[in-house]
């Protein structure tokens, strides 16, 4: 049987999430071993087109595009990536979706069209995208965004781990950004200094002055600094708040909450897999849902 097969792979906000609403930076890195995989099947009925479901505006999107709207085909998502934790579920589902329509075609699809189709995709799904989860599903490399500035590529190289570890809760990113915004000119202070702490970051990974451990303490010190100011803003629960704090008494040179808030995944940047496993089991005991471990 005829088959069209996509994949891609999440992303999590290293830090910066908020304040890059506001013009000011972010670094998102891939995670490229958690993965999502798309298949495009033969069908007896032409595809339907659902406008609320991602997926399904994704697979439209790549039909128009290939002016074969009323093609009889099915498709299946396996995926590795939960939905409403800050890993880029959505952009994710839009790339492998699209990739296996173009497959299923036998159709060229080059990086420029893909990111275009998935902007589109994103469009009807969230509204106005920002194009840094599609950019870093796409990447194998960290990327830092700054919003109507653009992109720009930042190698880690740092011999370190992040452990990302699932609250179990669903952020709430619309909640979480309606809190900073009826904080009025009093989140003005959290959101320069989220700013500055994303730049401090950026200089230390673009400099080769200190080693790499010296590297890894400072950015574990500035991601901790970051969680206080997104706390701050109201963005942080009881669940984020004992994970961070488990996570640094466990070795961990620094965490934060990761994504839109009010739920989802905390993050912690360790030194050594044997920190790794400590940080691990003691979040499993918190009530961490899924933890995954990647070499950055």
């Amino acid at each position: 049987m005829k088959k069209g097969i996509g994949k891609s792979h999440s992303k999590i906000i290293l830090i910066g999430e908020h304040s890059v609403v506001y013009g000011y930076p972010a670094i998102a890195i891939p995670l490229k071993k958690i993965e999502i995989e798309c298949v495009v099947e033969e069908a007896k009925t032409s595809f339907f087109y659902n406008k609320t479901d991602t997926l399904s505006v994704a697979v439209f999107t790549a039909l128009r595009h290939l002016k074969k709207e009323n093609a009889k085909i099915k498709y299946k998502v396996t995926s590795q990536i939960p939905p409403k934790r800050g890993m880029g579920s959505s952009a994710a589902v839009s790339i492998a979706a699209i990739r296996a329509v173009f497959d299923y075609f036998e159709e060229n699809l080059d990086d420029e069209l893909l990111e275009k189709l998935v902007h589109t995709a994103e469009i009807v799904a969230h509204k106005t995208p920002s194009g840094l989860d599609a950019k870093t599903c796409l990447s194998d490399k960290a990327i830092k965004f700054i919003k109507n500035k653009g992109f720009s590529y930042i190698d880690l190289n740092l011999d370190a781990y992040l452990v990302i570890a699932d609250t179990g809760i669903y952020g709430n990113t619309g909640e979480a950004i309606q809190n900073v915004k009826n904080l009025g000119n009093k989140a003005d202070i959290s959101l320069k200094k989220l700013g500055e702490l994303t730049d401090e970051i950026t200089k230390i990974l673009t400099k080769n002055i200190e080693s790499k451990e010296e590297k890894v303490d400072k950015i574990g010190k500035i991601m901790t600094k970051a969680n206080t100011e997104l706390g701050n803003l109201n963005i942080t629960i009881e669940k984020t708040d004992l994970f961070v704090k488990t996570a640094i008494e466990n070795g961990a040179s620094g965490a934060k909450i990761s994504g839109g808030g009010l739920g989802g995944c905390v993050i912690a940047l360790a030194k050594n897999l044997e920190i790794v496993e400590k940080i691990k089991d003691e979040l499993l005991k918190c009530g961490a849902e899924n933890i995954w471990v990647e070499k950055i």
